[in-house]
């Protein structure tokens, strides 16, 4: 981490795939404190953390963001809050969308009133370019409105305004970082890649959402760690910073790169009803945090191939999520509905 300012961490969050991610960075560039303070959902992984227990500054709590005595706990010793806890795929947004107003809003507000009454010296809130809802043409700027259109963004704007509501009225030194389609290691195999990617493997059908040109910006879960760390270090008290990869794609051109870097065969595409209310582009201005000395540093062919061999390496990891608990957990929140973990594609 070289000459930081912050060296003692709470990572809401943090068993599941960027925290995770983001939580081992910080240990390797050598933190002090490194507490991860998780749930332990159905995304919340603590095989995400096992190679994290040699690092003498970790500590794992398992615990809800929403409850106000365990956050204050494991706050003790803290000098930053990093929050990624948040319920996230659209998908279930649209089933049940409750759980994100309680997680994403509620629970940030939780965090908020401790950072404040414990004196926290920076907040970091890890948001989306969802939030900008569909964008037809040119790039999302930080200070453009807000248009959410699923429950998740919306829930996840909510948040964005709490942490601004504490920044103006307490004057908590926070930011927002708004992260475009982040992929790698340790994603969850709901998403859009790893599904792919493990279908493959598979021999499972490849669900595309409609015609399949729902355009996103990949960014790989290293680069997006790295922007987020850069935004915590340098970037300004209440301010917004975009991290985007630059690498805009349309769904079934991904999946098109994927099946040629696996060899698999493109009669596994199936094309599936469009969900409700799909946004059709994403897009990011990331001048302001590239100001700051941040650029991506992996194409999405490299990264892509990286995230290929990880889950191909690490079938022991991925198959029991899509064998037990992910299955599982469709069936005990949806019922019938349960067939979604084969057919959305989650992006």
């Amino acid at each position: 981490m070289g000459e930081t300012r912050y060296r003692r961490f709470l990572v809401t969050g943090g068993a599941g795939f960027i925290g995770s991610n983001f939580a081992r960075m910080l240990l390797q560039g050598g933190a002090e404190r490194v507490v991860v303070f998780d749930k332990i959902t159905y995304a919340g992984n603590p095989a995400n953390l096992r190679d994290l227990a040699d690092y003498p500054a970790y500590e794992f709590v398992q615990g809800d963001i929403c409850d106000p005595a365990a956050v204050g706990k494991a706050l003790e010793g803290c000098q930053a809050i990093v929050n990624f806890a948040a319920e996230s795929h659209v998908d279930r947004s649209l089933l049940s969308a409750s759980e994100f107003i309680q997680t994403n809003i509620l629970g940030t507000q939780v965090l908020l009133e401790a950072a404040v009454r414990l004196g926290i010296e920076r907040f970091v809130q890890v948001s989306t370019d969802e939030v900008y809802g569909d964008v037809a043409e040119g790039y999302s700027r930080e200070d453009d409105p807000l248009r959410p259109r699923s429950p998740y963004s919306a829930s996840k704007a909510g948040a964005e305004l709490m942490v601004n509501a504490y920044a103006e009225t307490y004057g908590l030194n926070a930011i927002v970082t708004r992260g475009s389609n982040t992929y790698g290691p340790y994603q969850f195999p709901e998403k859009l890649i790893p599904l792919m990617i493990t279908n493959v493997f598979e021999s499972l059908p490849l669900p595309v959402y409609g015609d399949g040109q729902q355009a996103r910006d990949w960014l790989y879960v290293l680069d997006h760690c790295r922007g987020i760390l850069v935004a915590m270090e340098r970037g300004e008290p209440g301010q917004i910073y975009n991290i985007g990869g630059g690498n805009e794609r349309r769904n079934l051109d991904v999946i098109m790169t994927l099946l040629d870097l696996m060899d698999g065969p493109t009669e596994l595409i199936t094309h599936v009803e469009d969900r409700l209310g799909h946004d059709r582009r994403y897009a990011l201005s990331t001048e302001r945090l590239q100001a700051l000395g941040w650029r991506p540093e992996t194409s999405f062919e490299e990264g892509l191939r990286e995230t290929v061999e990880w889950y191909r390496a690490n079938g022991s990891w991925w198959r029991p999520l899509k064998d037990g608990r992910f299955t599982a957990y469709y069936q005990q929140n949806y019922g019938a509905r349960a067939r979604l973990n084969l057919e959305t594609p989650g992006a």
